[in-house]
């Protein structure tokens, strides 16, 4: 007896380290392609109710049907791509001539109401000059900060379009998501099935509900504060309002980073005497464009998750800061995953000591699960 529980063991150990080692050398081959595989999912996931209708109208071609969609896909995302980064192009010139321009004409006065506000008028204006007494040193100064932004910003975004390689690979496994979902789907929820049990149902539902409010609170969101804050810089005479506008809407996808945006914006327009547009804009980006941000993201996300928005901006900074952008998607999931196996254990210390007993296995509904 004690022979053969010896060897049970030996053999348990020895799968152990098959396993772990077949891992590692998994995770060696495929590491390059874990982000746009990441990047994948959530398109799939996002975009799974339009190609179900597009799978209905074609029961018969799901590889026709999947080939359809992932060329749609394709078509939404390169199009526009392009004529923004045209847009974007043009305009960055401009924005930078004006710039140039403003600087060169001399020193800036700020507004008579801003100067003569006690404590802070005088040490901004005196800030302000020491800033623009050398108008090439101040140049050299901001374009080195651009090109510093510019970095940032090439780092931020460079798990998706560093190259066109990776976009490829995104776009080639969303086409076999869209063709095999519902079969990987069925596969991932038996193994996760066989180590979960019942609870497995619950953990699935957090991670759809999380990324389905996610990507409509984030991205949306996003998009329409860039839209309306691109508004605002048109009607205050702002020489690049579509430039502005797609930057506002990259700051807005991290939570309260628009009024970086609008609001730099607006204290340039009064620095240089656009008092009544710096005014308009400030304005308009706290009553309109903050308003998005500040209600109906939380609103979105917290309502769809039954999670704190609190913990959600803890997910969407940590994950950004650890996994780039895709972290933006992959840091709310894992923290609602957590806040699934947490209300389970509660739930189930509480008829504990109640009962005295386990709870019954019950599923979540408070989530979407992944598209079947």
């Amino acid at each position: 007896m004690i022979d053969q529980v010896a060897e049970k063991i030996a053999r348990r150990v020895i799968l152990a380290f098959v396993l772990g080692g077949l891992l590692l050398l998994s995770y060696a081959v495929l590491h390059m392609f874990i982000v746009p595989v990441a990047w994948a999912v959530i398109i799939a996931f996002a975009t799974w109710p339009a190609y179900r209708r597009l799978r209905a109208a074609m029961p018969r071609y799901p590889t026709s049907s999947a080939l359809l969609m992932t060329l749609l896909l394709s078509t939404a995302f390169v199009l526009p791509a392009l004529w923004i980064g045209m847009l974007l192009q043009s305009e960055l010139a401009l924005a930078i001539a004006a710039m140039t321009a403003q600087i060169k004409q001399g020193a800036l006065v700020l507004p008579e109401f801003v100067r003569t506000l006690p404590w802070v008028g005088d040490a901004l204006q005196g800030l302000l000059d020491e800033l623009t007494h050398d108008p090439e040193a101040l140049k050299a100064q901001l374009t080195d900060w651009v090109r510093r932004g510019s970095d940032q910003v090439v780092a931020l975004i460079g798990d998706v379009g560093r190259n066109a390689a990776k976009l490829g690979f995104a776009l080639i496994t969303v086409f076999f998501l869209y063709r095999d979902g519902d079969r990987v789907l069925s596969q991932v929820h038996g193994v996760l099935r066989h180590f979960l049990g019942e609870r497995v149902d619950s953990y699935l539902g957090a991670v759809g509900g999380m990324t389905k409010a996610v990507v409509w609170g984030l991205i949306v969101t996003a998009i329409g504060q860039g839209f309306v804050a691109g508004l605002g810089y048109w009607w205050a005479g702002v020489a690049a309002p579509v430039l502005f506008g797609a930057v506002t809407a990259v700051i807005a996808m991290v939570p309260f980073g628009t009024p970086f945006a609008w609001g730099s914006i607006g204290i340039w327009l009064l620095v240089t005497g656009n008092t009544v547009e710096g005014v308009g804009l400030l304005l308009w980006g706290a009553l309109v464009v903050s308003w998005v941000d500040n209600l109906i993201r939380p609103l979105v996300i917290s309502s769809a998750t039954r999670i704190p928005f609190l913990l959600v901006m803890f997910g969407v900074l940590g994950g950004l800061a650890a996994f780039g952008l895709v972290g933006l998607f992959l840091g709310p999931v894992v923290l609602a995953v957590l806040m699934a196996v947490w209300r389970e254990w509660i739930d189930e210390s509480e008829f504990g000591r109640l009962t005295g007993v386990q709870p019954p296995a019950v599923e979540d509904t408070g989530g979407e699960q992944a598209p079947r």
